[in-house]
């Protein structure tokens, strides 16, 4: 069964829970049930149980739906805001395949920079207090507050 769809993949695939073959050498309910009934009664029921398959889909997706809401929900409550304006301090993170990545015992932020400019969906123009504007702009991942 998994927790996310509520179904087991066997049952989505095929509208019925899986056989295992313990169940044929001794019987289970399922089993003795449907070996009683004529061919033409099991043809019907297995018919509807297959009429039934994308409902059980569509029952399986929506659950999966709500599981992510309630998964982003739960993350989301965590999520602390950052927010970056023009003129404040930051560190900048140094990434390994930077050329300032000097080995294990060498430092992992440089700075302190100034933002310049606030992009959109999280990209920052960062500048040295000297005044100097760098022409790449940087993640508001790699960046964190400076505080003097």
């Amino acid at each position: 069964m998994r927790t996310s769809v509520g179904a087991t993949p066997y049952l989505l695939v095929y509208g019925t829970e899986a056989v295992i073959p313990a169940e044929n050498e001794i019987p289970s309910l399922r089993i003795i049930v449907e070996a009683d009934i004529e061919d033409e009664e099991w043809v019907k029921t297995r018919l509807e149980q297959l009429t039934m398959i994308d409902e059980k889909r569509m029952a399986a997706v929506c659950h999966g739906q709500l599981y992510q809401q309630r998964m982003a929900r739960a993350y989301n409550k965590k999520v602390r805001p950052r927010k970056l304006e023009v003129g404040q301090l930051v560190l900048r993170r140094i990434l390994p395949h930077y050329e300032e990545a000097k080995g294990k015992f060498a430092p992992n932020w440089k700075g302190p920079y100034i933002i310049r400019r606030v992009l959109p969906k999280g990209a920052l123009y960062l500048g040295d207090i000297e005044g100097n504007d760098p022409e790449t702009s940087v993640n508001a991942d790699a960046v964190k507050r400076y505080y003097v």
